[in-house]
């Protein structure tokens, strides 16, 4: 029994809608061993080391239907049990999950299976323990060798699995500040492995760390971690606090306690969560003892006077008390009858007790601290304590080392409530805890005394959410209304857009379209991540890490996810829902390549971006897989695209005041239209789009559609749209890979990135609709680990279309020969009766595309597929034909601009107010490799 293969999905997948893990198991001989063969044996041994698998409802959907499950004649496999244990790890961990799913892979003995994640190296573990745990119950003959070490134990396993799960988990007041927001509806992001979370996307984000927030002022925490300091502001207001010294020395230390009087109390000058304190200290020489613990933890140490009473913690937030806890050590109450130690595991047996944050309360330990406190008490762990004699364990009341809290807040008195929200006013923190000591917090501390014994800045919020006694408190949602008040913006738009072909410049064209709208995009694409038009990251950026980048980026206010198959396939979506999903076609591409072997396959993953789609789902009406879609998605709004304006549905789904986006004839050209409850709206001739060349590509007709619908549906008003089409344009530039033309040589070339063999195809037919006076000539090539068929029919593509073909192949060969791809498609040209003279082997890349470069004449056209892109413009812009002069430059050289007043120019942005009057000669402007220029015989 192994994992062959493990993935990890951070978001919307084939398998669910949220996080999953899913691991392809081989159960080699124990294929064999369903759970009914096993026996009841095996099963009453996974209930003792699981508990919590009795309420595992399975099948049947009632607690116990899973062990009822496993105890059937037939019984269950392994990989279905290896499910459930991964998941209840995770609940005794304490997390929520509880979705699984287990199915064959296809292949005897090798199962898929699914479950449930709440955080990743957690789930991972999950599944490792699961399957050792499921080994070590197996009988001795069936044993795989090796799965278990010989000094393997199950309790010690066990423990240690929570508490490596709650060193990465969130902590409780992170985790309620987190819940807060998703109840709101705020997303969220982790930006570390501890406490650091986003709440809200790109500009609008805001930032906590526990409970600090990004608004809470450094000062403030300074102030709070100087004890000293606070004592001493507090006093100035007249707030009840001890008197203390500042202390650096043991003898110092004990100076001090007889001058303050004893009782005395020692602390770290600026320590935390209950560390290195001493209470109660009557004599020099615990007073030294003190000191010296809390030396351990600070420099400086204070020294102040106790003060008698029960510890209270009392929380505000942004100046209001808004929950009061009064905290009890953690100790035993003896019966007369039992030791310390024996009380102390009774008292563990407690199921609201765990490791660490795992529960509500936290196990007791007889460590050194507590045989400290035993020692001062005169007792030992063996000693009985007389019946109702409360043995305190600690010292301090912290609930991390095993304390109980007791929710006080309808019963505060009012002095002591505004006596709290003053401090912490006093102090400038935004949250703030005051650790206030008291007799009794129901009597004004003005009757009864008291005092305050510290102001904390990152005040924890576990002993409030979940007290021992009392009423919990929702003390998280008023920081999550501090941080956004209602009405305020969390989310920015976010576009996703999907398909086999014409993803990136539709995503381009997308977040040009919202910059020219006033926005500032984030957009993922293939090449790169671009924030506000500029490339931040370079590389295929078109998965789940990369969205994360988007909306992580403070600068931005929307969003434009292209989003691939293999991102989708490998990790899944990076976000849980969009506003806009847009699926633009699906066509034979990547096929055979993890587990998709179909269209229908490849549709039902690229389907996922209109599942999660929230306001509208833009659909490709003219491609039957896409036009499928439909009835898959919960989104408010289905928009139609069609090239077709006597499309059937696309007319019926129009005249329902549905919305769509037509391509309509009309006497100056074809018009793209759209269609809105009932209205119909005009919106651009499409040879007024620089990327369509006039009208020509009609690929780009479509992206253009669908940018243009998905416009519309993110709410951009349709000026703006029709200014972000008419000034996008398909240079290397601005489009790199995608429809560049170059037409500075005697011939034209055309620039391409296509690689299946519907992008082929789409070339080849605008080739044919460009008018050309000499040859057409072709450098085909295909990725190496498509399948045969797939490279046979991207040479299908072109086959008789041009006068001259070159086959050449990728640099990285995908474990194909250094021939084999061009051999394959130049094969298939043969048989699809291109002539042998025709047709050129020449399997380097760069070779390829000189000889169809040296192969060009004056009114030649020349369609190059590249695949490295940069490379490969840059040899095509930088040749020179022979025998054709080179122009040289003129004197004056090119007339300097501003940066940024090229990118306006560019843009079609109006110079205004831009220093001295200067007219430019917008014709003598150049757009190559270098961007925008001024050519030699521009006019001023």
């Amino acid at each position: 029994m192994r994992i062959l293969d493990r993935s990890v999905y951070v978001g919307p997948s084939l398998h669910a809608r949220f996080p999953v893990i899913r691991l392809e198991l081989d159960l080699g001989e124990l294929e064999e061993w369903p759970t009914g063969r096993l026996g009841s044996g095996f099963v009453d041994a996974l209930a003792l080391a699981l508990p919590g698998l009795a309420e595992h409802g399975c099948s049947y959907g009632e607690p116990g239907g899973f062990f009822r499950r496993m105890r059937e004649d037939e019984g269950t496999w392994l990989g279905h049990v290896l499910e459930h244990v991964a998941i209840e790890l995770q609940n005794i961990a304490g997390e929520e999950v509880t979705f699984g799913k287990t199915r064959g892979a296809g292949r005897p003995g090798v199962y898929t299976v699914v479950y449930e994640y709440a955080q990743r190296d957690e789930g991972i573990a999950a599944g490792e323990l699961g399957l050792r745990l499921l080994s070590s119950l197996l009988p001795g003959e069936i044993r795989p060798a090796g799965a278990v070490p010989e000094d393997w134990n199950w309790p010690e396993a066990r423990d240690e699995f929570i508490r490596f799960a709650q060193r990465r988990a969130l902590g409780p007041s992170t985790a309620s500040l987190v819940k807060a927001a998703e109840n709101r509806g705020i997303p969220w992001l982790r930006l570390n492995d501890q406490s650091l979370v986003q709440l809200g996307h790109g500009k609008y984000q805001q930032r906590i760390q526990a409970t600090v927030t990004g608004r809470t002022p450094h000062i403030a925490v300074e102030l709070a971690s100087d004890k000293e300091e606070t004592n001493k502001i507090l006093a100035t207001l007249g707030l009840p606090v001890p008197t203390q010294e500042l202390v650096q020395t043991e003898a110092a230390a004990v100076r001090a306690a007889r001058r303050i009087g004893f009782p005395v109390v020692t602390k770290p000058y600026n320590g935390n969560h209950g560390r290195g304190i001493s209470i109660r200290l009557t004599t020099d020489e615990e007073v030294t003892q003190g000191f010296l613990v809390a030396r351990e933890h600070s420099r400086s140490v204070i020294v102040e006077t106790f003060l008698e009473g029960d510890d209270h913690r009392l929380l505000v937030v942004q100046g209001e008390l808004v929950a009061a806890t009064r905290r009890t050590p953690g100790h035993v109450v003896g019966d007369g009858e039992h030791t310390i130690a024996q009380l102390v595991d009774l008292v563990n047996q407690d199921p609201r007790r765990g490791v660490g944050h795992e529960k509500v309360l936290t196990r007791l330990e007889l460590d050194a601290q507590a045989q400290k406190m035993l020692d001062r008490a005169g007792l030992q762990a063996e000693s009985v304590p007389d019946k109702g004699k409360i043995v305190y364990l600690r010292s301090t009341a912290n609930l991390s080392t095993g304390g109980t809290a007791t929710d006080v807040t309808d019963v505060i008195h009012p002095d002591n409530r505004e006596m709290a929200e003053r401090a912490v006013r006093a102090i400038g923190l935004d949250v703030g805890g005051v650790d206030f000591l008291s007799k009794n917090i129901t009597e004004s501390y003005r009757a009864i005394g008291g005092g305050i014994c510290e102001v904390n800045a990152a005040p924890g919020f576990r002993m409030h959410v979940a007290p021992s006694e009392g009423t919990p408190r929702d003390v998280a949602a008023p920081v999550i209304d501090m941080l956004f008040p209602q009405g305020s913006h969390s989310r920015v738009p976010i576009a996703a857009i999907t398909g086999t072909n014409g993803k990136t410049t539709t995503a381009r064209m997308l977040a040009h379209v919202t910059k020219m709208a006033g926005y500032t995009p984030g957009l993922t694409t293939t090449d790169g991540v671009y924030i506000d038009g500029q490339r931040t990251v370079q590389g295929d950026m078109t998965g789940p890490v990369s969205a994360r980048m988007v909306l992580a980026d403070p600068q931005i206010d929307i969003a434009v996810l292209e989003t691939a198959r293999g991102g989708l396939l490998r990790a899944g979506m990076g976000v849980r829902e969009v506003n806009v999903g847009a699926v633009l076609n699906v066509q034979a591409d990547h096929l055979g390549l993890k587990g998709i072997d179909t269209l229908e396959q490849l549709a039902e993953v690229k389907r996922i971006v209109v599942e999660v789609a929230t306001d509208c789902a833009v659909l490709n009406a003219d491609d039957p897989h896409v036009l499928k879609m439909s009835g898959h998605t919960d989104a408010k709004n289905i928009c139609y695209v069609t090239m077709n304006p006597q499309h059937t549905l696309v007319r019926e789904h129009i005249r329902a005041s549905g919305r769509a986006c037509a391509l309509e004839a009309g006497v100056n050209g074809q018009m793209i239209t759209l269609y809105d409850r009932g209205g119909h709206i005009p919106l651009l001739w499409t040879h007024l789009i620089p990327a369509t060349l006039e009208g020509r590509a009609t690929h780009n007709v479509q992206n253009a559609m669908f940018a243009a619908a998905m416009a519309f549906s993110l709410g951009i008003k349709l000026d703006a749209i029709r200014q972000g089409l008419r000034t996008f344009d398909s240079t290397f530039f601005q489009a790199p890979g995608r429809l560049n033309v170059f037409n500075e040589h005697p011939f034209k070339v055309l620039f391409d990135y296509g690689h299946n063999a519907h992008a082929v195809a789409v070339m080849a037919d605008l080739a044919q609709r460009l008018d050309v006076t000499g040859r057409r000539i072709v450098v085909l090539a295909g990725p190496g680990d498509r399948r045969n068929e797939d490279l046979v029919a991207i040479a299908n593509a072109v086959a008789g279309r041009f006068d001259h073909y070159i086959c050449r192949r990728d640099d990285n060969l995908r474990d194909r020969a250094t021939d084999e791809v061009p051999r394959i498609q130049a094969q298939a040209l043969r048989a699809a009766g291109v002539r042998e003279d025709a047709i050129s082997v020449i399997p380097d890349e760069q070779e390829a595309v000189a000889a169809a470069l040296n192969m060009g004449q004056p009114g030649d056209l020349l369609l190059i597929f590249a695949d490295a892109l940069a490379r490969s413009w840059k040899q095509i812009t930088k040749f020179k034909p022979a025998g054709v002069a080179v122009p040289q430059p003129a004197e004056r050289a090119f007339k300097p601009l501003d940066r940024e007043i090229i990118r306006k120019i560019a843009e079609g942005v109006p110079l205004v107010g831009e220093g001295p009057p200067t007219v430019f000669n917008l014709e003598g402007l150049i757009r190559d490799e270098r961007g925008v220029r001024v050519a030699p015989d521009a006019e001023d």
